[in-house]
C-alpha cells in the first residue's frame, strides 16, 4: 500500500504537505543580501552609539564570580549578537575565541528537528510513521510510538530525565543512555523503556525521544546517503565546517546532546530558523515546517511530567508562547512573544526574535541556577532596539 493511499490522519495530511514541498526554488524564500555560508559580515560599528547598553549586558553575561573551580555566577563563554543578518556584536570568555567548538549539549535537539524536516521533505519519513519501520525493538508495544510522537517529546516512554543534582543517579534513563548501559545502542535502549502513556497524550522531555528519533532518521536515511548523513543534508549546506557530533556504539549520532561546533556556526541554525527554513538559492526544510515546529505541541496541553511555567516546548524548540488553559503568562516576559530558541545544559543557547530580526547566541558553563535567559535577553534588545 503506498503512503497516500493510506486513511490520511491529520499527522499524514502535515507529512504529505511538507514532503510535497520540495523542491523548491528560493522564489518562496525571504531576501537576503547575504547568507553567512562561508562567514557572517560584520557591523559591529552600527552598535557603537550603545554603550550604556552594551556595558550592561556585560556586566550581566560576563560577570565571574569567585574562583574558576568553583563555578559559581554567570558564566558565559561567547556571547554574539546577529542583527539583520549581521553580527554586531561578538565576545569571549574564559579562554574561548572565534576557532574553538563549544559542547552544544541539548542544543543538538533541535539540529535534530532540522534533519527530520529535511527527512520528511525528501520523503523518507512521515510524521505518522511508526518507529518499527526505521528501527528495531523488543517491545512491540514501543510499535505504537510515531516520528511525530518524538518530535513531541510525547513517546509515553516511562523515562526519567534528572541529571547530577536531580536525585539517585541509578534512576536517571538519561544518565544510563548516555554513560551506562544505553550507551553500545542508544535508540534500543529507549525503545526498550516501557510506556506509561499511550504516546501523544503526555508530554515529558526526554533526551531519550530524541535520541530514538536519531535512530529513526538513521535507519531511513543511511541506506542511501552513508552514516555522515547529517552534513550533506545540513552541515554542509549552512557550512558549519567546525561542525562536529559524537556517536553511540553502533556509530549512529547521538540525537539529544553532543553537536560541538563554534558560536558562529550555531548561529547559522537560527538563521535558517529566521528564513522559513530556506538558505541561499533555495529551501531547506519544508514550507510550514518552522511554523509547526515553533507552535505549542499538543501533548504539553494534555499532561505534563516534571513541569514548570517556563517549560514551553514546540517541535524539539523552547517557546515564548502561552499554553492555553495551562498557563497564561510568557516564560520569558521581557521578550516579543513568538522567540523561541534551542537551549542547552549549563546555559547554552541560539534563541531567535523574529520581530526584532535578532539571532542571539550564547554558550556558558552555568552551575549555579544564577543565570536567566529572559534577563539577557531583555539587555540585548535594549543594544539593538533603534539601531539604523
Amino acid at each position: 500500500m503506498s503512503r497516500l493511499s493510506k486513511k490520511l490522519t491529520l499527522p499524514a495530511l502535515l507529512s504529505v504537505a511538507l514532503s510535497t514541498a520540495l523542491p523548491a526554488s528560493a522564489a518562496d524564500c525571504p531576501p537576503r543580501p547575504h547568507w553567512p555560508t562561508e562567514d557572517w559580515p560584520e557591523a559591529k560599528d552600527r552598535v557603537a552609539s550603545r554603550a550604556a547598553q552594551l556595558q550592561a549586558m556585560e556586566d550581566y553575561a560576563f560577570k565571574l564570580e569567585g574562583r574558576d573551580e568553583e563555578r559559581k555566577g554567570v558564566r558565559t563563554d561567547a556571547l554574539l549578537l546577529i542583527h539583520r543578518g549581521q553580527v554586531v556584536y561578538e565576545r569571549y570568555g574564559r579562554g574561548f575565541d572565534a576557532s574553538k567548538r563549544h559542547l552544544a549539549w541539548s542544543m543538538s535537539k533541535s539540529f535534530t528537528n532540522a534533519l527530520t524536516g529535511i527527512a520528511v521533505g525528501r520523503g523518507a519519513v512521515a510524521l505518522d510513521d511508526s518507529i518499527c519501520q526505521h528501527v528495531q525493538v523488543k517491545r512491540r508495544e514501543s510499535c505504537a510510538i510515531t516520528v511525530q510522537n518524538l518530535l513531541e517529546f510525547g513517546s509515553g516512554l516511562d523515562w526519567h530525565e534528572n541529571y547530577e543534582n536531580g536525585g539517585s543517579y541509578q534512576t536517571s534513563s538519561v544518565l544510563a543512555m548516555l554513560y551506562g548501559e544505553g550507551r553500545k545502542d542508544m535508540a534500543s535502549f529507549v525503545a526498550s523503556h516501557p510506556l506509561r502513556d499511550k504516546p501523544g497524550t503526555a508530554w515529558n522531555y526526554s533526551s531519550g525521544d530524541t535520541t530514538l528519533l536519531a535512530g529513526v532518521l538513521d535507519g531511513a536515511l543511511r541506506p542511501s546517503l552513508g552514516k555522515d548523513w547529517a552534513w550533506p543534508l545540513l552541515f554542509d549546506v549552512l557550512g558549519m565546517k567546525s561542525a562536529t557530533w559524537e556517536r553511540d556504539g553502533k556509530g549512529v549520532v547521538v540525537g539529544s546532546s553532543y553537536v560541538h561546533a563554534t558560536p558562529r556556526d550555531l548561529g547559522k541554525l537560527g538563521f535558517l530558523y529566521l528564513h522559513d527554513g530556506c538558505w541561499a538559492n533555495g529551501r531547506v526544510l519544508p514550507e510550514g515546517w518552522v511554523e509547526r515546529s515553533t507552535q505549542v505541541s499538543e501533548p504539553i496541553k494534555l499532561k505534563r511530567y516534571d513541569w514548570g511555567e517556563g517549560d514551553v516546548q514546540g517541535w524539539q524548540f523552547w517557546l515564548n508562547r502561552r499554553i492555553p488553559g495551562v498557563q497564561n503568562t510568557l516564560p520569558w516576559p521581557s521578550v516579543p512573544e513568538g522567540a523561541y530558541a534551542a537551549r542547552g545544559h549549563w546555559g547554552q543557547s541560539v534563541t531567535v526574535i523574529p520581530s526584532k530580526d535578532l539571532i542571539v547566541v550564547r554558550t556558558a558553563d552555568d552551575r549555579d541556577g544564577s543565570f536567566t535567559l529572559d534577563t539577557l535577553l531583555k539587555l540585548a534588545l535594549a543594544v539593538v532596539e533603534e539601531l539604523p
